[in-house]
């Protein structure tokens, strides 16, 4: 694969995945987030996420990007390319943005990219769990949608309230405070509580000794965000209400992103991936990873 008139640490990742092509592997459970096709380099980059194997899965975890039509681009390049395509909303999909064609804000955006992900057979929270059967399985994906509702607590804070007025003062605000509506909850952390309860019954529901890849955009517990520049930030990056979900149900991995800080975690003997690509400027300073659809199962070391 020769990409021309990009950066070279693209390049040197198309040659890397090349010279990984030409070795056959067995099919394999893999995961990305945070595309941010929206940036002319990372949609570039979606020519160096390809199968090992043609029966791959690929976990999309997120923040594909903004327009429905960039997303819809994105995801229907991949679905040529890996067996089935499993796909999560973050914050940036949910977005009213003005480049977009369409004005629908919160449930009603929501739903429309759940109908645009059926139109091209990818699966979402709303579908059924699949199950994994290949190398490092089963394992039933279930993808979840969560939001989150301020209470990941920045040090010092003892309040949601006033936690959020600090950041205020640090000038540390998400652009969703501008750009997600959660119609027609009052508020999102309304809209996150009704998915929390939801998500939590079906969970509950799967018991059923199958272990499970647990894939969501935010973070489902705090520690993740403790690595964070800004703490204020974390208040924009999950909830409590999860944080003994990994132990509670029988869980093989944990795969989200959000954080644009890609890194292998364990807590309390359960794997946690974050598996985001991050905004151009991100990545030409850390430099790309050589496994952008990193495995996730079978488990490597």
């Amino acid at each position: 694969m020769t990409i021309t008139g990009e950066v070279p640490d693209v390049q040197r990742a198309a040659d890397d995945r090349a010279r990984g092509d030409a070795v056959v592997s067995s099919p394999a459970l893999r995961a990305v987030s945070d595309l941010h096709v929206n940036h002319d380099r990372n949609l570039k980059l979606l020519e160096l996420i390809c199968p090992g194997h043609p029966d791959d899965w690929l976990l999309v975890a997120g923040d594909v990007g903004e327009a429905i039509s960039d997303i819809e681009q994105a995801l229907a390049m991949l679905c040529d390319r890996f067996a089935r395509v499993v796909w999560v909303p973050g914050n940036h999909e949910l977005w009213t943005v003005r480049r977009d064609r369409t004005a629908l804000r919160g449930t009603a955006r929501y739903q429309q990219l759940i109908a645009m992900c059926r139109r091209l057979g990818v699966l979402t929270p709303e579908d059924s769990y699949p199950v994994w059967d290949g190398p490092g399985g089963p394992a039933r994906v279930a993808p979840l949608f969560l939001l989150y509702d301020y209470s990941f607590l920045p040090p010092h804070a003892t309040t949601s309230a006033g936690a959020l007025a600090a950041a205020r003062d640090a000038g540390v605000v998400c652009t969703d405070e501008f750009l997600l509506s959660p119609d027609p909850y009052r508020s999102l952390a309304e809209w996150c509580a009704d998915r929390v309860a939801a998500t939590e019954q079906r969970l509950t529901e799967h018991d059923d000794g199958v272990p499970l890849v647990l894939v969501n955009h935010w973070p489902l517990i705090r520690e993740p965000t403790r690595a964070l520049r800004h703490q204020e930030f974390a208040l924009w990056c999950g909830t409590t209400r999860t944080a003994d979900w990994h132990t509670r149900f029988d869980v093989a991995a944990v795969v989200y992103g959000h954080l644009h800080i890609p890194r292998r975690a364990t807590y309390d003997a359960v794997r946690f991936e974050e598996v985001s690509i991050g905004y151009p400027a991100e990545w030409q300073r850390a430099g790309l990873r050589g496994d952008l659809a990193r495995q996730i199962l079978p488990a490597r070391p």
